[in-house]
């Protein structure tokens, strides 16, 4: 069984499977970019840490959680 299930991610990004992707690719090179940074001393202005706890080391896996739990959100524009 896939955890988090699909249809509460999609509660999350108004029913858009198209955002679901980019928000959680997005978020998942952040991750990805923070663990990278560690070592490095660099600033987490650009690549915050994990919003929550995971047992997971995939970082897509890890923004998916994220959006699930409602730490990351995405709303259309207005048009």
């Amino acid at each position: 069984m896939i955890h988090p299930r699909i249809d509460q991610l999609l509660d999350r990004v108004e029913d858009s499977r198209y955002a679901l992707v980019i928000v959680s690719a997005k978020r998942a090179r952040q991750i990805n970019n923070y663990h990278h940074q560690l070592g490095e001393g660099i600033g987490f202005e650009e690549a915050p840490p994990p919003l929550v706890e995971s047992r997971s080391k995939n970082y897509l896996t890890m923004a998916m959680e994220e959006i699930a739990s409602g730490k990351i959100t995405y709303h259309l524009p207005a048009t």
